[in-house]
Formats: structure tokens, C-alpha cells, sequence
């Protein structure tokens, strides 16, 4: 499981940009991998566009995953979070959100995050309740439309930097 960027907000985020799982180069690092917003790698860069391009402060934001664990197939290589995997992962998150006392939005970034933010919500006995926003998965892989996620992505930030004054 990767550590926490310590270049981040940390437990004092106001805004929980949350992805699916960790990808391949973050997995790759083992026990010295972090989520992090100064992760090199395509996603993160997309990421880094959209925020550059918004004026939510990057101080403000924790970015995490709703598996916080690589995902790995039969054959070793990673693959998409199931139904079962955000179920497992319910625990930690709700563990990760009773830290973020000053959290305001949730980010999500794809479908999986969304259900395992939605599953969360609507499953744990007592859930932080902040507005949320979902975006499209920012992934080299998801071309589809991809200007058009750019820019969801930079207005969602937007809107999460408003949701912080």
C-alpha cells in the first residue's frame, strides 16, 4: 500500500482527490511508492493539467486511491477494482476519512472511485458527508473525449476550490 505524499496536505486536506487504485509505477516502487501529486506518470500529469489550469491550491488536496492496494489479475497484471475489492477497501477509507477533520469535497476520479465513494456513503453506519464531484478517469486510456474530461476535471477543481472558502 502506497504512503501518503508527504509533500501533501495530509490529514489537513479540505479536498480528497480520490482515484481507483494505485498504477503500475507507484506499485512498481513497492513499500516506497506514495500517492502523490508529483507522481511521473500520464495520469498524474493529466491530473497536474487540470489543477494548473484551476485555481484550487495544490496544498489543499490529498490524492488517495479507493483501493489503496495494487490490483493484480492471474496473470500479475493490474486490473480495474471490482465490487469485492471496494467492499475490502471500505474500512480504510472510512479509517482515512475519520483523520480528515477539515475536509470539504470529494473528488472522484472515474467510475470506480465514484461506486466505492457512493458504497461508502451508503453503507457505513455513521459517514463524513461532503459535496462530491466525479470526474472521468484521467487515464492516457480513456482518449475518448479527453478534452472534453480536461475540462470536467478543471471545472470540478474549480468548484472544489469555491467549496474551501
Amino acid at each position: 500500500m502506497p504512503w501518503f505524499d508527504p509533500d501533501g496536505a495530509g490529514t489537513k486536506a479540505q479536498v480528497l482527490l480520490l482515484m481507483e487504485a494505485p498504477g503500475p509505477r507507484t506499485v512498481a516502487a513497492g513499500d516506497l511508492g506514495f500517492s502523490s501529486l508529483d507522481n511521473d506518470d500520464p495520469t498524474t500529469r493529466q491530473v497536474h493539467r487540470a489543477l494548473s489550469s484551476s485555481n484550487l491550491d495544490q496544498a489543499r488536496c490529498l490524492r488517495w486511491n479507493v483501493v489503496p492496494w495494487a490490483l493484480t489479475g492471474p496473470e500479475g497484471r493490474l486490473r480495474a477494482p471490482r465490487v469485492d475489492d471496494l467492499e475490502d477497501a471500505r474500512p480504510a477509507l472510512s479509517a482515512l476519512l475519520a483523520e480528515l477533520i477539515d475536509l470539504r469535497v470529494v473528488v472522484t476520479f472515474g467510475g470506480a472511485a465514484l461506486e466505492g465513494w457512493m458504497r461508502y456513503l451508503t453503507l457505513t453506519e455513521h459517514p463524513v458527508v461532503v459535496p462530491t464531484l466525479a470526474v472521468p478517469h484521467p487515464s492516457p486510456a480513456n482518449g475518448h473525449r479527453r478534452q472534453e474530461a480536461l475540462q470536467r476535471t478543471t471545472a470540478a477543481l474549480e468548484r472544489a476550490a469555491d467549496l474551501c472558502r
